[in-house]
């Protein structure tokens, strides 16, 4: 039985093939087809040769989701339907100026005009009484308007319809009844916690995205079934869990950040067999870097954030993007991968992104039309690249368009063509470690207690660099660490979270934890999944406070007391003031993990020098280092830097005053 992970990225997809019963791996890396990614799929498992064989499931991630708020483009038509009063809470928001100082800053557009959005008669309080029944003479108005709109879906959002969901669901059944055949997002389905504006910008984003996500996987479940690949199609969510086609296309909110959450899913799965409490993952490939963290053997996780939001060195502006409020893995990202430009700004200095040449026509080495210089072609221009080929041959490099490319920034800075390289490679490696210091400094933890595992395409390239500017002393370099993220997709389980509106301070817990064990259960046994766990947390504030903390939760502890704890913990206090618990969340796992991380330890004799050497720049200077294949390397080898190790889908490069040793879960490294 083989498992098929797949990490469709902006650049390439990466393909990790696991057989289940030897447990060995194959990858394979091809460029992304932008205009239908489920080509590159086909085509790859056509390469690999697995598509007649018995496949027992295919896992992948995309950033499909991502890309379309980004850009706009493949969005449907969609309206809102909401309480007769609050049509504008989508622009009023929270009031958030993106650039505080700035006053022409603008936020981004609304998901749905002002003139498609309708309005209704109803009342729920915030205890859950119906004070108004939904006006079924209004109800038919909107309907109809919807219906005749020509609305591909359509977002329901009432007040307080967390507390009952009574009147959301009268107005679905008034949708259909007037003709409505679009997808329909009741906010009582989608978020159901308080908070108008955030659960009512989650549902307008699920329903935005309902249709394309819906449409692509089935295109790609029919792609792979015409090819013979009838195994279970998952994607994987933005909180690291699995979920089904049928899912997926329900909730898309759910599986906007599906790529990065893989990394650091595979991350989490290394971690746990190295004995490694304290991780952060550096994740470098194409079009950009992300970091994130895992500690005592779980990822960071938040229930927040702004999709296609802007970023400033890492950071998230807050009203820069579409409020979701979905559990997922919290990532710093920058625009700092393999094709991020490199330009020259209008007050002369040398900028590196946030444009990405990305596949098509990527890096100008790659000879397929680029023309600006990138990452790639100043680690080329360096000799920390081969210089003649990468993917094992596969892709072949041209020197010569790299350096009439960096030409154009060297010339406007007055610089040599190596200086201008060095330049750019040292405004990339400092905006990563700035991200890496997000999920560590920012989070009061000191980046010297952690062990880096650095993956991705050009992650391996960076990886010393940026540990040395964080003081970091270990890092692990994955086996295949260019597919390590679709590695992550073999590693994740199924999982669904379910949350309950509590918001008391006195309240006993335990029925509304009932009731979300009865949604979890319901819902799984009703896809047909018998076997799956159940995990408890709680999300608590002081009384008065606007944002919570979630805690894990069980029968025999007080979760308001180690709120305290928690809260010393992230904020340097605590208070006497009342603890108060604002829901109750269930999340179910099912396991569908397939693969085993291999820890044996061996040492052997150190390493030959190759015959190859190559003049190259390792942090601070150059030299004439020897260049290894990893291939050719046993388990328990190992060296000194400076030295590069090549693999068929990433190059490692050792500064000096690293130590390396092979292993067979990958490479380590100590200074």
């Amino acid at each position: 039985m083989l498992y098929v992970g797949v990490d469709i990225g902006g650049t390439f997809t990466d393909i990790v093939v696991s057989d289940g019963s030897t447990h060995q791996t194959k990858v394979l890396k091809v460029p992304t087809s932008s205009a239908d990614p489920a080509l590159a799929l086909v085509k790859a498992l056509r390469e690999l040769g697995i598509l007649n064989r018995e496949i027992g499931f295919v896992s992948h991630a995309s950033t499909i989701a991502t890309n379309a708020l980004l850009t706009r483009t493949g969005l449907a038509s969609t309206a809102l339907v909401t309480t007769e009063g609050f049509r504008d809470v989508l622009e009023i928001a929270r009031q958030r100026r993106p650039e505080l100082y700035n006053l022409y800053t603008r936020r981004p557009a609304p998901l749905v005009k002002r003139r498609d959005r309708h309005v209704v008669r109803e009342r729920t309080l915030f205890n859950g009484r119906r004070q108004a029944a939904l006006d079924s003479a209004g109800a038919v108005r909107a309907a109809r308007k919807v219906a005749q709109g020509r609305y591909q879906a359509v977002a329901v959002a009432f007040l307080n319809s967390y507390a009952n969901p009574a009147n959301e669901i009268a107005m679905e059944k008034a949708l259909r009844r007037e003709g409505f055949a679009g997808h329909i997002s009741l906010s009582s389905d989608v978020d159901r916690e308080y908070r108008e504006y955030e659960r009512t910008s989650t549902t307008v984003v699920n329903a935005a995205l309902s249709p394309l996500i819906s449409g692509y996987l089935t295109s790609l479940r029919d792609a792979l079934r015409e090819n013979g690949v009838e195994a279970p199609v998952y994607m994987m969510g933005s909180d690291g869990g699995m979920s089904t086609l049928a899912y997926a296309s329900r909730y898309p909110v759910r599986v906007i950040e599906s790529g990065p959450a893989a990394g650091v899913l595979a991350s989490r799965e290394l971690a746990r067999a190295l004995a490694i409490r304290r991780a952060l993952t550096f994740d470098m490939g194409g079009t950009t870097a992300k970091a994130g963290s895992v500690l005592d053997g779980e990822p960071e996780t938040s229930f927040e954030f702004e999709a296609a939001g802007a970023t400033h060195s890492g950071r998230s502006i807050r009203g820069s993007g579409y409020t979701v409020r979905a559990p997922f893995i919290d990532i710093a990202e920058v625009s700092s991968g393999g094709g991020t430009i490199a330009w020259v700004d209008e007050a002369g200095a040398l900028r590196v992104g946030p444009s990405s040449a990305g596949a098509e026509p990527g890096p100008a080495a790659y000879g397929r039309g680029g023309i600006d210089p990138t990452v790639t072609d100043a680690d080329l221009l360096l000799g920390r690249l081969n210089g003649e080929h990468l993917l094992g041959g596969a892709l072949a490099v041209h020197p010569h368009l790299a350096e009439k490319a960096m030409e154009r920034v060297a010339d406007a800075l007055g610089l040599s063509v190596q200086n201008a390289a060095v330049g750019v490679l040292r405004i990339v490696n400092d905006n990563m470690a700035k991200a890496m210091s997000m999920v560590s400094v920012e989070r009061g933890r000191d980046p010297r207690d952690f062990a880096m595992i650095a993956f991705g395409g050009a992650g391996p390239v960076h990886c010393c660099d940026v540990a040395e500017a964080l003081g970091l002393r270990l890092v692990v370099v994955p086996v295949h660490a260019g597919t390590f993220s679709a590695y992550g997709l073999l590693a994740g389980d199924l999982t669904r979270t379910f949350s309950v509106p509590v918001l008391s301070t006195r309240a006993a817990l335990e029925p509304y934890f009932d009731e979300a064990r009865a949604l979890a259960r319901r819902s799984l046994s009703g896809e047909g999944f018998k076997k799956f766990s159940l995990h408890e947390f709680a999300d608590l504030r002081y009384r008065g406070q606007s944002y919570e903390l979630t805690l894990p939760y069980s029968r025999s502890s007080d979760v308001r007391e180690g709120f305290g704890a928690r809260h010393r913990e992230l904020y340097g206090y605590s208070s006497e003031d009342e603890v108060e618990v604002v829901n109750a969340k269930v999340k179910a796992v099912v396991p569908t993990a397939s693969v085993r991380t291999e820890v044996k330890r061996v040492r052997a004799p150190a390493a030959r020098p190759g015959t190859e050497k190559r003049r190259a720049w390792f942090g601070r200077r150059f030299h004439v280092a020897p260049v290894l294949v990893r291939e050719n390397l046993e388990p328990g080898s190992h060296g000194k830097g400076p030295c590069i190790v090549e693999e068929y889908d990433s190059t490692l490069v050792v500064n000096p005053g690293w130590t390396w040793s092979v292993q067979a879960f990958g490479t380590e490294l100590r200074r």
